[in-house]
C-alpha cells in the first residue's frame, strides 16, 4: 500500500512528452531568470518610491507561470479550467501588497495540478516555489540600503548659499546624499528633496533638529523607511 502511494505520488505526468528532468531544468532556469529579472529592476530603479516586496514578486512570477504551464501542457481542458478558476476567484478587498498576489496564483496552480492528477508536477511546484521564497527571505532579496531616510523642506531666500548649507549639514549626518527633487512652489520659496543614508539612523531626529535651525529652511521633516518599502 506505501509503495502505490509513493509511486503515486512521484509518477510522471506527462509520459511521452517532456522528461521529468526537463521539469527540474524549468524550474532552475525560471529561478535564476526571476533572480536576474529582480536585480535588474533593483539597480536601475531611480524613483523615489522603491517596494522590496515588488522586487521579490517580479523574481518569484517566472517560476509560478513556468509551473503553470507545465500544468496545462497537452490538455486544452486544464487551460480552460483555469481560466474558470480565476474568474470564480473574488476578493471582498483589492489585495495592496503585490507579494500576495504570488501566493494567490501559487495557490491556484497546486489546486489546479492537484484537481487534475498531476501530483509529481504539484509537489516539485511546491518544493520549488516554497524553495526559492525562503530563500528570497534568507538572503533579503530586495534590500538595497542605499538611502534610509528622505529629507524635504521648503527652501527660501538665497537658494545657492543655502544649497551649500544644506550639503554641509547632511554630509555631517549621512554617508551619501541625493538630490531627489527640487521645485519652485510659490515665490515665498522651493520645495527640496533629498534621500540620504544616514551614519546613524537613530540619531535622525538630530538631522531634523538641526535643519531646521538652519536660516532659510522651513518645515523640515525627516522620513525614515528602512527597508525602502514604498512611501
Amino acid at each position: 500500500m506505501t509503495s502505490d502511494w509513493f509511486s503515486l505520488l512521484t509518477r510522471y505526468d506527462f509520459p511521452g512528452t517532456t522528461d521529468p528532468w526537463v521539469v527540474l531544468f524549468m524550474i532552475a532556469m525560471a529561478f535564476g531568470a526571476g533572480m536576474a529579472i529582480g536585480f535588474v529592476y533593483m539597480w536601475t530603479h531611480e524613483a523615489l518610491s522603491y517596494s522590496r516586496t515588488f522586487v521579490g514578486a517580479l523574481a518569484v512570477l517566472p517560476l509560478i507561470a513556468a509551473m503553470l504551464l507545465v500544468a496545462m501542457v497537452g490538455s486544452l481542458v486544464v487551460a480552460f479550467g483555469l481560466l474558470g478558476v480565476f474568474g470564480v476567484v473574488r476578493f471582498r478587498n483589492v489585495l495592496k501588497d503585490t507579494r500576495d498576489t504570488c501566493f494567490v496564483l501559487w495557490s491556484i496552480m497546486e489546486g489546479m495540478a492537484i484537481g487534475t492528477s498531476r501530483f509529481s508536477t504539484a509537489i516539485m511546484a511546491l518544493l520549488g516555489i516554497g524553495g526559492a521564497l525562503l530563500c528570497f527571505r534568507l538572503m533579503s532579496f530586495g534590500r538595497r540600503n542605499r538611502y534610509d531616510a528622505v529629507v524635504n523642506f521648503l527652501m527660501t531666500g538665497d537658494l545657492i548659499a543655502n544649497r551649500a548649507t544644506v550639503k554641509a549639514t547632511l554630509s555631517r549626518h549621512a554617508t551619501r546624499l541625493d538630490l531627489a527633487s527640487e521645485r519652485r512652489v510659490s515665490a515665498e520659496g522651493t520645495d527640496v528633496t533629498y534621500r540620504v543614508l544616514l551614519r546613524d539612523p537613530s540619531r535622525s531626529a538630530e538631522l531634523e533638529t538641526d535643519l531646521s535651525k538652519t536660516e532659510g529652511l522651513q518645515k523640515v521633516s525627516v522620513y525614515m523607511h528602512d527597508d525602502e518599502a514604498e512611501i
